[in-house]
């Protein structure tokens, strides 16, 4: 290791925290192969699961935390955790900007609420898209994956997302193995 360190940049941190992501928990409808938390349906036990004692704490704190202005929901699909309309329902009424990072295959597993809902709080969507070749799709999170994903994108499609200003659709990839 080199002795002369000057010419490392100086670390520093910003005066305040202005995003804060919240993790609620690891319960999701797909057990899909590029997952770094192995979040699945199998992950249903409550201690894995932010209850809503704590959503009530988070949102409490957030009140007192003024320069968070963005709160950043994930999850193994955070959708699923029942407390997840009442964090985003808080975190608007405070006047945070929300983003929740979704599954599109989750709106046609029996939560068709989403669209419309997200729509309604105008909650900035990150959709998780493992791939644009439908083979791809299939081994990462298993068959039907793929139509799933296009029938969930559509759907907020439906409601403006991707087409409304106020409803951003961003689409993430997930690569198959290091790249």
């Amino acid at each position: 290791m080199p002795s002369d360190t000057r010419h490392f940049p100086a670390l520093r941190s910003l005066p305040r925290i202005e995003k804060l992501q919240i993790n609620l928990g690891l319960v999701c409808n797909l057990a899909c192969r590029h997952c770094h938390v192995e979040s699945s349906p199998q992950r249903t036990a409550s201690d894995e699961n932010m209850s809503g004692e704590t959503v009530d704490r988070v949102l409490q704190w957030l009140v007192r935390h003024e320069s968070i202005q963005t709160i950043d929901i994930t999850g193994g699909s955070p959708e699923m955790n029942a407390h997840f309309r009442r964090l985003v329902e808080g975190c608007r009424a405070i006047g945070r900007r929300v983003i929740d990072r979704c599954n599109p295959t989750i709106i046609t597993a029996g939560y068709d609420w989403i669209p419309e809902f997200l729509a309604r709080h105008e909650v900035e969507v990150v959709a998780s898209l493992p791939c644009y070749l439908e083979e791809n799709v299939r081994y990462q999170r298993g068959k039907n994956s793929f139509a799933d994903s296009i029938d969930g994108l559509r759907a907020l499609n439906v409601v403006g997302y991707g087409t409304k200003p106020t409803l951003p659709l961003h689409l993430v990839f997930n690569p198959n193995g290091p790249s």
